[in-house]
């Protein structure tokens, strides 16, 4: 009993530093976009695909790594996905052009797919049900700290060490993590051992999934971008007929038809972070760019909504054990779109304390969503969908994230054009900020009655788990 005690606590702690790289990468990487900029003389509209490529790659293949790591194993498919995601952000600082660092990304992105895809299956594996909600509560908090340290850590190494620190820094962690997983993590927790792998299904699905998100957020700057979201909208439809057709799709579709909880919550998490994930990047722009801070500065002002989520996070966790998850998400959801409705009318002469008050409530908000709403979905399905249902659940967040940078790439290139982003008119730089808050408002306003739909199951409890 005591070794089990050991082994989920080893877990957790293993689990928790994967959980801490991939956010922490994303949030520390804002910081430094102006000085790539400068570096790489690059536009505004290459700048955002610096971010875009890395959360794209990652949507496109989290689902194909869950049903192979439910398969092969789950501590196999993690451990890869670390030292492949270690090797690629070297590989990043060692970049000598955007493209080539965009390139790098997407290898990162691969990587942090298999770290995406297995890290929560591999918890709820582990821990039992009636703790999960406060595992799954403290992972997410370890999250918030990676996107809290992001902005401090990333600003200052990119102020004092230069942008490329920034990858030296979470490969060396990369590989403290391998390690510790290689060392101590026990049992591979395949709950699909012997399926067949449905590799057809897998590429279509990263091929639809590349294709359409290329063409929205590309619609703007390239004239085949039309033809590939079309693409991609084919292919995606093709991939939904065949999964239906077929006994062991790498996406099990009837999960969503069948399952109310699971639907919901994710379509909940999907909208929610298509609303906020790309608050951090506009905000970096507007305080590096207009307000003319640098990027030590800017992080510091940043960290006020990430420290607010990585406090509340393991409480809103142990609260879903409690009451409805879908009460507490929905509260959350609502709290957001408050805290983006103020962002509509950011200005050059908008006071810090004003900014940051408003930050923190988006991190109450974040904080009351995120755990309540990861404990319903991994709590809907039996134990042999834990891999897919969590990879399921980060598409979910990695396409929301996606396509939030796809809104932001596509409303620079309208309103900033293909310029420089040290040349870039201010005032148009500006609009195009408040327009994109615009966009995730309403968005995050719709997004509170997904959040209710889910009905009144705590935690897939009282509904059948198919």
């Amino acid at each position: 009993m005591q070794q089990d005690a050991a082994l989920r606590r080893y877990t957790l702690f293993v689990a928790a530093m994967a959980s801490f790289l991939t956010p922490f990468m994303g949030s520390a990487v804002n910081l430094a976009i102006p000085s790539i900029g400068r570096e790489f003389n690059s536009s505004a509209f290459l700048l955002g695909w610096v971010a875009s490529s890395y959360i794209l790659a990652s949507a496109a293949f989290l689902v194909p790594f869950g049903r192979l790591a439910d398969i092969v194993g789950r501590r196999k498919v993690f451990c890869c996905g670390v030292v492949f995601f270690g090797l690629s952000s070297l590989l990043c600082g060692l970049a000598r052009s955007v493209e080539t660092l965009i390139a790098f990304r997407v290898l990162q992105g691969i990587g942090s797919a298999m770290i995406f895809g297995t890290a929560m299956a591999i918890l709820t594996s582990v821990f039992p049900p009636q703790e999960r909600g406060k595992v799954l509560g403290i992972n997410v908090a370890t999250v918030y700290v990676g996107l809290s340290l992001g902005p401090v850590l990333g600003g200052t190494m990119n102020h004092n060490l230069g942008w490329q620190s920034i990858f030296y820094f979470t490969a060396l962690l990369s590989l403290l993590v391998v390690l510790l997983a290689l060392m101590g993590l026990k049992g591979e927790w395949a709950g699909a051992r012997g399926e067949k792998y449905d590799y057809t299904g897998a590429v279509l699905y990263a091929a639809g999934l590349v294709s359409f998100m290329y063409g929205v957020s590309s619609i703007a700057a390239s004239p085949w971008a039309k033809y590939l979201l079309l693409l991609g909208l084919a292919l995606l439809v093709a991939f939904v007929r065949y999964e239906t057709s077929i006994l062991q799709p790498v996406l099990n579709i009837r999960l969503f038809s069948r399952n109310v909880t699971f639907t919901f919550s994710n379509l909940a998490a999907l909208i929610n972070y298509c609303a906020t994930f790309a608050v951090g990047f506009l905000l970096s722009l507007h305080l590096q760019v207009v307000m003319g801070y640098n990027s030590q500065a800017a992080g510091l002002i940043l960290l006020s909504q990430p420290v607010i989520m990585a406090l509340l996070s393991p409480f809103a966790g142990t609260l879903s054990d409690r009451i409805e998850p879908r009460l507490v998400s929905s509260l959350g959801m609502a709290v957001t779109t408050l805290g983006l409705l103020v962002l509509c009318f950011l200005n050059p002469h908008t006071p810090l304390w004003l900014l940051m008050a408003d930050l923190a409530l988006l991190g109450i908000g974040f904080a009351l969503f995120s755990s309540p709403n990861s404990n319903a979905v991994m709590s809907s399905v039996e134990k042999k969908f834990y891999g897919i249902a969590s990879s399921t659940l980060g598409t979910m967040r990695l396409t929301g994230q996606a396509v939030s940078m796809a809104i932001v790439t596509l409303l620079l290139a309208i309103y900033v054009g293909n310029v420089e982003l040290s040349r870039a008119d201010t005032a148009l730089l500006v609009r195009g900020v408040k327009v994109s808050f615009t966009i995730f408002t309403f968005i995050c306003f719709g997004g509170i009655f997904a959040s209710l739909a889910r009905g009144n199951v705590r935690a897939g409890e009282r509904r059948p788990k198919r």
